[in-house]
């Protein structure tokens, strides 16, 4: 089978990496011949997370790309899409372009509320309902919780599955005894310099955990300072993003109540749990399904949680250990290529198949 996997970005893109690019080996040990195609490549990545923007020659430059794939797409057995082809355009737009060759749309984030909860009511008119349409197109939309399937069935899409962002065990091999590093406790955060914004929420408790015990707080892809809070800014990079979660010793998660955040899919909790670490988060979306309260970690709500049960995993290393091992086995079990990547690729054997059929 041939697939065009049309990208949002390129590897420096998490979403793009995790839900797309590092199972094509995977798929390609199914009998699938796939190859990434970003909509934003790297060096457009790096330029807004500088400047906070893309540039307008830049972005005409990648649509441009993604058209001329779109006009090609009759090479290939299935488009599998992530999110969506052509953001912002209209539907009826990028149903042309999709015409004749069944597509998966994959969704790992809530942006259909990019549209149907913006500020601009002409927004909400005209593009409020573009991604449910473009759900109920498809052959199959694959969702990353059951907040984003729930929407996909609601939209009229005749085939959802849920599938889980994962890692790779042979990168996130078990953590060993001296793995971590002497001195005090690290508490670990890993993101980028736009979600550093939920770690900044947790200010107020963390200032007055440091108060009662000692810890460092390590903060991996964000730059922060916090008054009374002993904070290390890690650079991230692909290679050394395991080995700095690895160091630490509690993973934390905090996000906001909101639509977008219930539709986020806990990557960062899964990346904790592979390197055998407790994990505090809120008990928003789907991390009430990865973290089992009190076995392989804690959700915190209140800011009094948040210092209750950090204070609790920094004083007792045993407990620590006992749900950083009972986070690794969730991770083999449920969260892993090795589990995950043989059922997508059946999903997208099976969504492709008439079209195989037939030719």
């Amino acid at each position: 089978m041939r697939i065009a996997a049309l990208t949002r970005y390129g590897r420096l893109g998490a979403s793009s990496r995790m839900r797309t690019i590092q199972l094509l080996p995977s798929l390609k040990a199914s009998g699938i011949d796939s190859t990434a195609q970003p909509l934003f490549n790297d060096e457009m990545l790096l330029r807004k997370y500088k400047t906070k923007r893309y540039g307008i020659g830049s972005v005409l430059k990648a649509y441009g790309r993604r058209v001329r794939q779109l006009l090609w797409r009759h090479q290939f057995d299935l488009l599998w899409i992530e999110k969506e082809a052509l953001p912002w355009i209209p539907f009826s737009i990028e149903n042309i372009l999709l015409g004749g060759v069944p597509y998966v749309l994959d969704y790992d984030d809530a942006v259909f509320h990019n549209y149907d909860q913006h500020r601009s009511m002409w927004v909400r008119r005209l593009l409020g309902r573009r991604i449910d349409r473009l759900m109920a197109g498809a052959r199959l939309v694959i969702a990353g919780n059951e907040y984003l399937a729930q929407r996909a069935r609601d939209a009229g899409a005749p085939w959802v599955e849920e599938v889980p962002t994962v890692v790779d065990l042979e990168r996130y091999a078990p953590r060993s005894v001296s793995s971590g590093q002497a001195g005090a406790p690290r508490i670990v955060w890993i993101g980028s310099p736009s979600t550093v914004k939920y770690l900044v929420a947790l200010e107020t408790p963390l200032t007055a955990l440091a108060a009662r015990v000692a810890f460092k707080l390590r903060v991996i892809g964000g730059v922060l300072e916090m008054a009374g809070v002993d904070v290390e800014c890690v650079p991230w990079t692909e290679d050394s993003e395991v080995q700095s979660i690895a160091e630490c010793d509690i993973g934390i998660m905090p996000v906001s109540d909101s639509p977008w955040e219930r539709g986020k899919c806990g990557y960062k909790l899964i990346q904790y749990m592979a390197c055998d670490l407790p994990v505090v988060a809120s008990p928003i979306g789907v991390n009430n399904q990865i973290v089992r309260n009190g076995i392989n970690g804690f959700l915190a709500r209140a800011e009094d949680d948040w210092v209750e049960k950090l204070e609790i995993l920094l004083k007792d290393a045993d407990l620590r250990k006992s749900m950083g091992y009972a986070g690794r086995q969730r991770v083999e079990a449920k969260y892993c290529i090795q589990q995950v990547g043989p059922r997508l690729a059946g999903l997208l054997l099976k969504a492709g198949e008439k079209r195989i059929c037939a030719d």
